[in-house]
């Protein structure tokens, strides 16, 4: 029994979402002619209460396309030190658009009003232009934590009195969602617009979709043809993610639930010295001076249990659909017994 922590991204399709995929009508997706694509962002469309969407092979690609469509060259993007799209996307922002990022140094992940209001350039010539403001929900390099509602919606009334774009770095937004009182919708009428990932706590094996309005996604098309993200019968990918949004949200709860026990067990060990707060389904725990993080992993691997390196003496465990109780149980007594 092999036990994959390294990521939510590890997930295989089940045989239910495999028989899903199989049975897919297809067509040609750069034709707009492919039924399987089209229903699958008229659905997460509905479900967000935005007007289009586009089905996309990744989730850095949706964010990216939005960074593209949001700013000019020379233009600078608000995020907190640890987004995802400024460490984890490949320097995109400047490659793709040639815009820079101001980083904001938030609580666990998260920027405040303020923070963005104090970071906004004035109109001068010799400075950039202050044009869009990203935040990421969850938080990956914070471990998992999340937005409430209150704060999106004071950094929306920020965005709207500054002229600024407003996008949602969205690659956990269910896992931020069932641990809330806010709904997908309440999200579609605060943000310009969402990147949502199915192929991480959704279980897809492929693809995120970018959501807006008409104009932006029609912009957003075709930035993604010249990024090389055209698909032809790709209807088969997004039957997955149509399975993924009818029958894998609600069960999320079960993977916030094993991480946390997971957390608990790991507080008491010697050669742990601290756990991150466990939000939802990640676990960020720093190892003590005596244990070298390459070691660790190695041990783990010992036992068929695959974990990474997160940065100096840190670790990140993910659960998932894929890790169960039965798994959770071994790893625990691994841990235990190392």
């Amino acid at each position: 029994m092999i036990i994959d922590l390294r990521s939510d991204t590890v997930t295989k399709p089940s045989k239910a979402m495999l028989k899903a995929m199989f049975s897919a009508e297809v067509g040609d997706d750069v034709f707009a002619e492919e039924p399987t694509v089209i229903a699958l962002e008229e659905k997460a469309a509905k479900l967000f209460g935005k007007e289009k969407a586009l089905f996309c092979p990744s989730g850095t690609m949706t964010n990216q396309i939005a960074i593209k469509v949001h700013t000019q060259p020379g233009d600078e993007v608000l995020c907190d030190t640890t987004a995802h799209i400024y460490n984890y996307e490949g320097g995109g922002i400047s490659f793709n658009s040639g815009a820079q990022a101001k980083l904001i140094p938030g609580e666990r992940g998260r920027i405040s009003a303020q923070q963005v209001q104090e970071s906004i350039n004035p109109g001068f010539d010799w400075l950039t232009r202050t044009s869009l403001v990203c935040i990421e929900n969850t938080a990956n390099r914070a471990g998992g934590s999340y937005y409430s509602l209150q704060q999106m919606k004071e950094l929306n009334e920020v965005c709207k009195q500054n002229k600024l774009a407003y996008h949602l770095d969205g690659a956990r937004i269910f896992n931020a969602i069932v641990e809330n009182d806010y709904t997908p919708n309440d999200l579609g009428k605060l943000f310009d617009s969402i990147s949502v990932c199915l192929s991480k706590g959704l279980g897809a094996p492929v693809g995120s979709v970018l959501l807006g309005d008409s104009e932006f996604i029609r912009k957003a098309r075709r930035v993604r043809k010249v990024f090389g993200g055209g698909m032809r019968q790709a209807g088969y990918l997004a039957a997955a993610g149509i399975y993924a949004l009818d029958n894998n949200i609600t069960r999320l709860k079960d993977d916030h639930k094993r991480a946390k026990q997971l957390a608990d067990t790991m507080k008491s060990l010697s050669f742990i010295d601290n756990v991150l707060p466990v939000d939802t389904n990640i676990i960020i725990f720093n190892l003590n001076d005596k244990l070298k993080p390459e070691d660790f992993v190695k041990k783990l691997a010992s036992h068929e249990i695959k974990a990474t390196g997160f940065g100096k003496q840190a670790i990140r465990f993910v659960t998932h659909l894929d890790f169960t109780d039965e798994m959770l149980e071994k790893t625990e007594r691994v841990l235990k017994g190392m």
